[in-house]
C-alpha cells in the first residue's frame, strides 16, 4: 500500500484544492507568507451573502441568538458571535473527568501513517486546469486521544457517547458538564481523537477524514473504543441512537461519513465548516468528486437514512467564485441543505454571518444549542 502511496497521484483538481484544517482562520483581509518550497498562500475568502441566488431560504434570527434547539431548517445567525454561558466552567455544576491517552500508528492495523512531502523549491504550481502532483511517503505518528466522563455517570453502565475529530476538544467538555446538569443531554461519555498529522491531500489527516469510506468509522470502531472501555471501566452503547459524531472542517466530512457509511454505527452528526467537498486522496475512480459526492449524488440518490445532522458554516469560509468547481465550502453546505431538505431529513442548518473557517467564536456561540439539537428525541434503549 505505503509503495503506492509513495508514487506522485495526479489528482483531477485545479490550484482551487487547498488544505482545509480545522483551526479558526485567520481574518479575511489576512495573508500567510509562504515558506520556500510549500505551495502560494491562500487567497482570503470572500464574504457570501445568505440569499444569494441558489442558496437556501433561511431565517434570519436577531444578532447573537440561535436556533430553538427543537427546530429543523435553514437559520441566519450574526453578526457579533457572543460565547453561550455554558461555555464556561461554573461553580457548584459537577464536572467530568478528562483521561488522556496516546496510540501509536506501530499498533494500528487500518492506519499506519503516511506524510505529504512539499514540491521542490522554485517548483512553479500547476497551471491552471492541470492535475495537481501530490507526493507522500510512510511516516509514523502518535495520536491523542481525550475522553471525558461525567460526574454523573455510574461506572461500569452502558451509556451514549460522542466521538469528535480534532482532539482533545476542552470547549466540548465545558459544555458537556453544563448540559448535562441542566438535563438537556444524555449523561455521555465523549471520546476525542486527535488526527494522524498533517492536513490536506496526501497527509494522514486527510486520508482518515477525506476518504469516503467507512474506513474511519471501522477504525474507531475496533481500535479506539475498545481501548476507552478497557482503561476508565466504561460501558459505551452499541445502540445507533445513542451515538453522536463531530467534527470541523474535514473533520466534519469525517464525521458525516461515519453516520452515512455505517447508520448501524452512529445516528447523529455535528460539524461545522464541513468539507463537503473534493479534497479525497488518493481519487476514487467511483466517486471523483470526494465528499462533494455526499450533496452531488449520495444522498438525492439514496433512501433517507436515520441520521439526525446539525451543521454550520461562515460567509467567510474557504472557497469563493474562484475556488474549483467542487472546492467551495459555502456552496457545499448550501447544497448540503437543499438535498437534505428534499429528502426530508432532520436538520438544522446555520449560515455564521462575520465568520470564517471552524471560526471559533460561531463555536463558543452555538454549540450548545447545537448539541442539544443533536440529541433531540433520544431514549435509551430498553428504557420507557
Amino acid at each position: 500500500m505505503f509503495r503506492l502511496l509513495s508514487i506522485a497521484f495526479l489528482i483531477s483538481l485545479t490550484t482551487g484544492l487547498y488544505p482545509a484544517t480545522a483551526q479558526t482562520t485567520l481574518p479575511a483581509a489576512a495573508t500567510t507568507p509562504s515558506p520556500a518550497g510549500a505551495a502560494p498562500a491562500r487567497p482570503p475568502a470572500p464574504t457570501r451573502d445568505p440569499h444569494s441566488p441558489g442558496y437556501v431560504t433561511a431565517k434570519e434570527l436577531p444578532d447573537g441568538t440561535n436556533p430553538a434547539p427543537n427546530a429543523d431548517g435553514n437559520f441566519i445567525i450574526g453578526a457579533t458571535h457572543p460565547p453561550a454561558p455554558e461555555m464556561s466552567s461554573k461553580d457548584g455544576v459537577p464536572q467530568g473527568t478528562i483521561y488522556n491517552f496516546t496510540m501509536e500508528s506501530t499498533d494500528s492495523k487500518f492506519y499506519s501513517g503516511v506524510v505529504r512531502e512539499n514540491p521542490p523549491a522554485g517548483q512553479p504550481p500547476p497551471a491552471p486546469g492541470a492535475p495537481r502532483v501530490i507526493n507522500s511517503h510512510p511516516a509514523p505518528y502518535t495520536r491523542k486521544v481525550a475522553v471525558y466522563v461525567p460526574q454523573q455517570y455510574v461506572p461500569g453502565t452502558v451509556a451514549p457517547f460522542i466521538v469528535g475529530a480534532d482532539g482533545p476538544d476542552r470547549g466540548l467538555f465545558t459544555a458537556l458538564d453544563n448540559l448535562i446538569a441542566q438535563h438537556r443531554v444524555p449523561v455521555m461519555i465523549a471520546v476525542s481523537i486527535g488526527n494522524g498529522s498533517g492536513d490536506g491531500p496526501g497527509s494522514e489527516r486527510g486520508l482518515e477524514y477525506d476518504t469516503m469510506s467507512g474506513k474511519y468509522a471501522e477504525f474507531v470502531e475496533a481500535e479506539v473504543l475498545p481501548l476507552v472501555e478497557k482503561q476508565y471501566n466504561v460501558k459505551l452503547t452499541r445502540d445507533p441512537d445513542g451515538r453522536a459524531t463531530m467534527g470541523g472542517s474535514s473533520g466534519g466530512s469525517a464525521a458525516l461519513a461515519m453516520a452515512w457509511y455505517h447508520p448501524d454505527l452512529y445516528h447523529r452528526v455535528l460539524t461545522y465548516s464541513g468539507t463537503y467537498v473534493n479534497n479525497q486522496w488518493p481519487v476514487d475512480p467511483q466517486l471523483p468528486h470526494g465528499a462533494w459526492s455526499l450533496h452531488e449524488s449520495l444522498i438525492p440518490s439514496s433512501p433517507v437514512k436515520p441520521i439526525r445532522i446539525w451543521f454550520e458554516v461562515g460567509d467567510r469560509d474557504n472557497g469563493g467564485p474562484s475556488a474549483e468547481g467542487t472546492h467551495d465550502w459555502v456552496v457545499a453546505n448550501e447544497n448540503m441543505a437543499n438535498v437534505l431538505a428534499a429528502k426530508g431529513y432532520h436538520y438544522q442548518f446555520v449560515f455564521a454571518v462575520n465568520a470564517g473557517h471552524t471560526d471559533r467564536a460561531v463555536k463558543q456561540q452555538t454549540l450548545p444549542e447545537a448539541l442539544e439539537y443533536v440529541w433531540q428525541g433520544y431514549r435509551a434503549a430498553g428504557s420507557k
